[in-house]
């Protein structure tokens, strides 16, 4: 059972009163259950005589909290179950999916339940504009704006370019590489913050953003998977692949955070790939970096490493009774609807187009954006669109194919 704030102040009160020895004994707890206690306690930023509210004492709590998850995330006799129980206060079972995503209301007709993508954000990456010819520029400001245009055309799409928009709730997956880690040599060098700058940053935007689309959609959904970008090691490991990335602790965290608002379901799972349905359409949530395919062609593209490995993935995950109609995916930067070719929808990023795609890859220009996309009832996925969220850019010269005026 998760312990309230009140009851932590009261252990911390006894502790501070009578000392470990006597509170051990007061409250009848082992070490290690009082232990934890003050561990959690600290971690929520807690004292024995209120909640710390200093901006100063606040960012200390959580760092101190994400330490104790990293640590503990190093230790192999740890389990995902006790990190969750322990540190951050939370349920050990995955949630059973909210009904509105099951259950349609036969009576009300609406374009059903909208859902998105919010995936390669590469969080503390620094672009530079006259190193990708001058079409995009990426910072700190940029990264705030880009949160703020994304929600903010995402409620518009929904809202005032659909039939009826009314909704049952929205389904926001967050799909890794929130940050941008410092996983290469020219990352930590050129980076705006640490990587546990970036984490802070990140929870903080993530907080805003999921704040605002529940005020406006009500109910939502947040299966959360972790990217490549995010991990605390130099090559991607397979064993504890979850436990060893740092985007696992944000979903936690953003968990604990919305824990008492009842508008809010998180799914995170220790493994690489969330599977859920909206309707009777299932879904696989995975970033896309373990689709088991390498490379891709100079001139098709990422396309053909996404269509083999869509494929590869969904005969694997047959074989163990969890088939999907469509994967969802990130990594690539590249935005593609699903179609009857390939069932996969994939996203684009809010980064956008960096050095690495220009030089290191000599991939095609690409508007910074993310999915979005609609889910009825009797048709499954109707609507879909790309949400660009940088400014759109102009054409300088004045010339134009064709104009129309009103």
């Amino acid at each position: 059972m998760e312990l309230t704030d009140d009851e932590l102040r009261r252990r911390l009160a006894m502790v501070a009163e009578r000392g470990i020895r006597e509170a051990e004994a007061g409250l009848k707890l082992s070490p290690r259950q009082l232990r934890a206690s003050l561990q959690l306690a600290k971690a929520r930023g807690l004292t024995a005589d209120g909640t710390v509210t200093s901006d100063l004492d606040l960012a200390k709590a959580k760092i101190a909290r994400l330490e104790a998850a990293n640590k503990a995330l190093g230790k192999v006799a740890i389990s995902a179950d006790q990190l969750r129980r322990d540190i951050y206060g939370l349920s050990t079972t995955l949630p059973e999916p909210p009904k509105w995503m099951l259950t349609a209301a036969r009576n009300i007709k609406t374009p059903g339940v909208p859902m998105s993508i919010w995936s390669d954000w590469h969080w503390g990456e620094v672009v530079r504009a006259d190193q990708v010819g001058g079409v995009n520029e990426f910072n700190l400001i940029q990264a705030n704006n880009r949160v703020q245009e994304l929600v903010h055309r995402i409620v518009a799409l929904a809202k005032h370019h659909m039939v009826r928009p009314t909704y049952p709730g929205i389904v926001i997956c967050l799909g890794g590489d929130m940050i941008t880690g410092a996983i290469h040599e020219e990352l930590a060098v050129t980076n705006w913050g640490t990587v546990q700058e970036q984490f802070i940053q990140v929870q903080e935007a993530l907080i805003w953003a999921l704040a605002k689309i529940a005020d406006e959609f009500g109910k939502v959904f947040v299966p959360c998977v972790v990217g490549n970008h995010g991990r605390n090691t130099i090559k991607s490991h397979m064993k504890d692949r979850v436990f060893q990335n740092y985007e696992w602790n944000l979903y936690q965290q953003l968990e604990r955070h919305f824990r008492k608002d009842k508008r809010f379901t998180f799914m995170v799972p220790n493994e690489t790939d969330a599977f859920f349905k909206v309707y009777d359409h299932r879904f696989l949530l995975t970033h896309g970096d373990t689709l088991g395919v390498r490379g891709g062609d100079g001139i098709i593209g990422a396309i053909g490493p996404i269509t083999r490995g869509t494929f590869k993935v969904g005969r694997s995950e047959a074989q163990i009774g969890r088939d999907f109609d469509t994967i969802l995916m990130g990594h690539w930067h590249t935005y593609i609807p699903r179609g009857d070719a390939v069932p996969a929808i994939v996203n684009g990023s809010l980064i956008g187009y960096n050095e690495y795609a220009r030089l290191g890859l000599r991939v095609p220009y690409s508007r910074p954006s993310q999915a979005l996309w609609f889910v009825h009832p009797d048709h499954g996925i109707t609507a879909q669109w790309q949400v660009w969220v940088d400014e759109k850019r102009r054409n300088d010269d004045g010339k134009h194919w064709i104009t129309w005026r009103d």
